[in-house]
């Protein structure tokens, strides 16, 4: 009996021994991939240019920051180095603002980061007003937040200050028909730490755990020497208005959202005139153009409307300034 299990178990070691082994191909060694190890180096930027206001020995006094942060759904993190200024009148009245920076207060907003409370005062920089938490609110800033401090982290040359808000102040300009925040409109500045760098807002290109249901815009490419921007002027014959708006509406969006090559579609019509068309196309390379347009989508649009059009003229146009750029955004 002994000998009959030791054989069985001898037989099961040879099988097992013959079957090949399979590498483990479901985590590969990072190593082998072509990314570039750069060290401990903190990478979650760009973030919010902001600037603080707080009272520092009874004066108001504004200080430009570019690291900040979310806890949860209710917190915000503001990290200031310990040699500034404006931390001690923090730590005193446990309260500050937080305004975000527009493009038109960006000059302003350098040039308080550039420098110290301690040596020049600085509470007039800005127009501003006492918020009903007491803290000082820059009035040309497009959102502000009034915050308490409830806590304090100190790291060895930071003072992190974990915030609640109290309030939150938003000019009307920034809000959407429901008085909801709207970043389309916001475009706050944006700072990138390791090149100094201020940044704009990019366009939307999704919708957050939906992109399977809508897609956004893809991303997409620069515009190259044989770029190509055009009016292409329209007129449909009038009984067939409405339908032809459908397939222009639907070309337009689907050419938008996946086509890196079409960077704007923006269509419109006369006011005195609905039937005169005007769409406004620009295509980052010939090469683009001629992909578009061998598009299912711009197909269907082509010879589904053939019969609708009356006269279409297609004018090629010279940016008076090719730095300016448009962005058509998609919700």
């Amino acid at each position: 009996m002994a000998k009959t299990i030791l054989g069985a178990l001898s037989l099961l070691v040879i099988i097992s021994c013959s079957i090949p082994v399979k590498e483990n191909t479901v985590q590969p060694n990072i190593m082998e991939t072509n990314k570039k190890n750069l060290g401990n180096l903190l990478a979650l930027y760009p973030k919010p240019m902001t600037v603080v206001g707080a009272e520092v020995e009874g004066k108001v006094n504004w200080l430009v920051v570019g690291h900040t942060g979310v806890i949860g759904h209710d917190r915000i993190l503001i990290s200031m180095s310990k040699s500034h200024y404006t931390n001690q009148g923090i730590k005193d009245s446990k309260r500050l603002s937080i305004n975000l920076v527009s493009r038109e207060i960006l000059q302003k907003a350098d040039y308080v980061g550039s420098v110290s409370g301690a040596m020049v005062d600085k509470s007039e920089v800005f127009a501003y007003h006492i918020g009903e938490n007491g803290t000082p609110v820059i009035d040309a800033s497009p959102l502000t937040m009034e915050c308490e401090v409830v806590d304090i982290y100190e790291t060895e040359s930071f003072d992190n200050f974990i915030c609640a808000i109290v309030n939150t102040y938003a000019v009307p300009e920034v809000l959407d028909n429901n008085g909801k925040l709207d970043y389309t409109k916001l475009k706050p500045v944006l700072f990138e730490f390791p090149t100094y760098s201020y940044l704009a807002t990019g366009e939307i290109i999704g919708n957050c755990l939906n992109l399977d249901k809508q897609p956004g815009m893809c991303a997409k490419e620069p515009m190259s020497a044989d770029g190509i921007v055009r009016l292409s002027k329209i007129e449909v014959y009038p009984q067939y208005l409405d339908e032809y708006m459908k397939y222009a509406i639907e070309v337009g969006e689907i050419s938008l959202r996946t086509e890196s090559g079409v960077l704007t579609m923006y269509a419109v019509g006369e006011k005195e005139n609905p039937c005169k068309v005007t769409i406004l196309e620009t295509y980052a390379s010939h090469a683009a153009y001629e992909k578009h347009i061998a598009s299912e989508h711009f197909q269907k649009y082509k010879q589904g409307t053939l019969h609708m059009v009356k006269s279409l003229v297609l004018s090629d146009q010279t940016p008076l300034n090719p730095a300016n750029k448009l962005n058509n955004f998609m919700q």
